[in-house]
């Protein structure tokens, strides 16, 4: 232990230096405050989520030049173990710890003796200071967060006597880089060794170090404090916003319930910036157990980082570094009308789901009931709607403070209509982040090459003719399934293998293989069935190719039946729709380069439409479609997939501008009798069509049949 100073000057009131003279204006009197954890010690102080155990204090006077008396008190800590660091250091043991005070019993007499030696030194408003920051920020903040203690308003704001030293001595060292030690030494200050009591020593040098600055003619020092933020301020943040990296980390692993108020308060005693808290959302609009948290400046960015694998109730919290760019793409936002929504300051955030598509304000505002009012009624509502203005299902609510929001929160699954409502807390960065997933492009653009066609077609049937793989490696192959089938393989239809894709255009893990018969098909499930690949089970089991072709177009089979794709329900019809002036959806390049070759239709048979016409919205196609990827199923497929020759009257009724195109007829064959033009527009939401919507659909002629007959046969242009 480095030995202390000369003492500094005797405690109590000196009247002949008050009569001397007259010291002038200056800072009130400084309460020199020094203290440490069952833990680690020095700069890693606090990094280690352990209890205080010790607080040492004095108080000087600035003007007069006076210091009062020098206390010191042990802390009770929950975990008495002490390291190996602390227990050298110290001298202290595990049972003489257990006999002290709790923190909150040891804060109040604190309080109670810094005001008697201040009430001795004349009176007026005191301030701490310490020597750096962490003893306040990453030790008595935290410590009292955890054990729902309020610290007194004097905890709020210290000064930092190794940046008060540096704007004297800046040549000397950097900020961060000085110790007590090194700012006597720099300042010549001499030290004997008299004094081992551990943390007398060092409060006693700090106050010789005060003294001796105090006599710098300057004037400047122990004018500006530094402040700890009581309280998280939320706010919007913009695209155009630029965020330094150096304030930016990323916190994972949070409770899904947890708010940015949570989060706020496991970074208690650092200072985030105004809306600094973005909870990310997955892809399904959920939270996903991260954060961004940008700080005021880099200096709390680095004490944030220390905070690495902190608890937040049971659970600890990783803390790495990010990026200003990351933190813009979560928080910010261009909308006009997000931007007025979150512009009332002191707001706390709620989010309602599940509404009822046709709910408006006033529903909205009677769910929620006259004792727990939205502040500015309907327009404290944010509802969140599709581009093409149909609602979600989510809104969003302002409320003036915490208590309403409480009891709103109390009405979390209550009715309104046949529905129950969800509510959560939010933030402005997931306002932002819910508003930019529907106003932006979908998960898979539209794209309008390469197309994946149908090389094929997917005659309705009943006869179980098909297998069902489910439960696939994610990464299997063409060459992993036909392995896997053995001498099943042999029996593929050409181009019989269908493997699934996702929305996010990634294998699902479920295929379609068509045999070559019923027969067939059954024998390979029952052959197969369970059996590994890549150290999976695969359930193989048989399936007709209407059911196939319903989950392709994006159905679902289950083992209660079959469900039709979302396009055949009545909410998706065309009649409900304007037409849309947008390119189709397709497989976008990048899934498509994905896969052989052989897979995709030459260049010179990929249809294009002067003017397309999609009947059904984009976003909606694109959430709801099974995306198929072909593959050619060797040795029995074909090198070029065929046409179906098109009835010469077909070609004689078709616009010669559609003729001049290649492959712009396709002739669909085993449609059903039942099919209607609603129908059969289905099964083409996904491609371009000729802009003169259903007349596109031309019968082929038949003979003659009754009036409740529908031709069996058509032609698509």
């Amino acid at each position: 232990m480095t030995p202390p100073p000369p003492q500094p000057p005797t405690p109590g009131p000196n009247p002949t230096a008050d009569s001397a003279a007259d010291p002038g204006p200056g800072p009130g009197p400084l309460v020199v405050l020094f203290g440490a954890t069952a833990g680690a010690l020095g700069p890693d102080l606090g990094s280690d989520e352990t209890d205080l155990i010790l607080l040492v204090w004095q108080v000087v006077e600035p003007r007069s030049r006076q210091v009062g008396t020098l206390h010191k008190s042990l802390v009770r800590a929950e975990a008495a173990a002490l390291s190996p660091q602390c227990r050298e250091a110290s001298g202290l043991s595990s049972d003489s710890l257990t006999r002290a005070e709790p923190l909150d019993k040891v804060l109040q007499q604190f309080s109670q003796l810094v005001s008697g030696d201040v009430a001795l030194l004349g009176g007026g408003p005191y301030m701490l200071c310490t020597d750096g920051q962490q003893l306040l920020r990453q030790v008595l903040h935290p410590e009292a967060s955890r054990k729902n203690l309020v610290l007194p308003d004097t905890f709020f704001s210290f000064y930092d006597l190794r940046r008060e030293f540096h704007m004297q001595h800046p040549s000397a060292r950097s900020a961060r880089d000085l110790t007590v030690a090194t700012m006597a030494q720099d300042l010549g200050l001499e030290t004997d060794a008299t004094e081992d009591d551990f943390g007398v020593w060092e409060v006693k040098t700090m106050v010789a170090i005060i003294l001796h600055l105090l006599e710098s003619p300057s004037g400047q020092l122990f004018l500006k404090p530094e402040v700890v933020k009581q309280k998280y301020e939320t706010g919007p943040c913009s695209k155009a916003d630029v965020v330094d990296s150096e304030t930016v980390v990323r916190a994972r692993g949070l409770p899904w319930q947890s708010s940015d108020q949570d989060v706020a308060r496991f970074f208690k005693g650092l200072n985030i910036a105004r809306g600094g808290v973005a909870l990310c959302l997955n892809a399904q609009g959920r939270r996903n157990g991260e954060a961004l948290i940008r700080f005021v400046d880099s200096e709390q960015r680095d004490l944030a980082l220390q905070r690495h694998k902190h608890h937040m109730g049971v659970r600890y919290i990783e803390v790495y570094k990010a990026t200003g760019e990351e933190f813009v793409k979560i928080a910010g936002g261009t909308s006009l009308e997000v931007a007025r929504f979150l512009s009332r300051e002191d707001q706390v955030i709620l989010r309602l789901r599940g509404l009822p598509f046709s709910a408006g304000p006033a529903d909205v505002l009677g769910f929620l009931g006259p004792e727990c009012p939205v502040t500015g009624g309907a327009d404290g509502l944010l509802f969140v709607r599709h581009p093409d203005g149909r609602p979600t299902g989510d809104a969003f609510a302002l409320f003036a403070c915490e208590e309403l929001a409480q009891a709103a929160l109390r009405r979390h699954k209550g009715m309104l209509g046949k529905r129950y409502i969800e509510l959560f807390r939010s933030t402005a960065a997931e306002v932002q982040q819910v508003l930019n997933r529907y106003a932006s492009s979908p998960l898979l653009p539209a794209l309008t090459a390469p197309l994946l066609p149908i090389p094929f077609p997917l005659a309705a049937g009943t006869g179980r003719d098909c297998v069902r793989l489910r439960g696939l490696p994610y990464t299997a192959t063409i060459e992993d399934i036909l392995s896997f089938l053995g001498e099943a393989a042999a029996d593929i239809r050409p181009h019989g293998v269908h493997m699934v894709l996702n929305q996010q255009g990634r294998p699902s893990g479920d295929a379609f293989i068509q045999m070559t018969s019923a027969e067939r098909a059954l024998a390979a499930a029952q052959r197969c069935h369970k059996k590994a690949m890549k150290e999976r089970y695969v359930e193989v089991v048989p399936c007709s190719t209407e059911e196939m072709s319903r989950v392709l177009m994006g159905g679902t089979l289950g083992r209660s039946g079959m469900s039709p794709p979302p396009c055949k329900l009545p909410c998706l019809s065309p009649p409900a729709y304007a037409t849309f002036q947008a390119t189709p959806t397709l497989i976008p390049t990048e899934t498509a380069a994905l896969y052989p070759s052989s897979a995709l239709l030459p260049a010179a048979r990929v249809p294009a439409a002067p003017t397309p016409v999609a009947y059904y919205p984009g976003p909606a196609t694109q959430l709801y479609m099974n995306y198929t990827a072909y593959y050619p199923s060797p040795p029995v497929s074909p090198t070029t997939v065929g046409y179906l020759t098109t009835p010469p009257a077909a070609l004689a009724s078709a616009p010669t501008s559609v003729l001049s195109q290649p492959g712009a007829l396709v002739r669909m064959q085993g449609v059903p009798y039942t099919a209607g033009m609603k129908d059969l527009l289905s099964v083409f939401q996904a491609y371009q069509l000729a802009p003169d919507d259903y007349t596109s659909l031309m019968p082929v002629g038949d003979p003659a049949r009754t009036v409740l007959q529908a031709p069996k046969e058509w032609v698509c242009l």
